[in-house]
């Protein structure tokens, strides 16, 4: 039987840029970095999280939502935060770079996205107490 999601891909045109970018401003953990005769390996994980996220080098805009888009549009990732207005401010000044000047309330709690160097969104949420529990 499966048992877990193990790891998630993100395309990236700079391995190192993209570290960088995931531990230094997103503040995830470098999990794994190989070297090997088939390339890099690199994974990073939201600290106490099983899941990862390779790093994987791919050419520009792999990966990315073909044409514009109406209305909001999701990111590849969702990160979870249990206070996403504290957290949006750190990595603000982080200089993470958001589509909005603030997270915004929605029916399931509050929500902003941000993008890596390569151009992934990144979804940010804070779940409502009440979504959170079923009720």
């Amino acid at each position: 039987m499966l048992t877990n999601v193990m790891y998630v891909t993100l395309y990236v045109t700079d391995q190192d840029r993209a570290l960088r970018f995931y531990t230094e401003q997103l503040g995830l953990e470098t999990r794994i970095d190989h070297t090997g005769p088939d390339g890099r390996f690199l994974t990073v994980a939201v600290p106490g999280s099983p899941l990862e996220f390779v790093l994987w080098p791919h050419a520009g805009a792999a990966g990315q939502p073909a044409g514009e888009r109406s209305g909001p549009v999701p990111g590849v990732v969702f990160l979870e935060s249990d206070d996403l207005r504290k957290d949006f401010t750190l990595l603000r000044d982080r200089g993470v770079p958001f589509d909005k000047p603030e997270p915004e309330d929605y029916a399931f709690g509050v929500r902003i996205e941000a993008t890596d160097p390569d151009g992934n969104r990144i979804s940010l949420r804070q779940r409502n107490r009440a979504a959170g529990t079923g009720s």
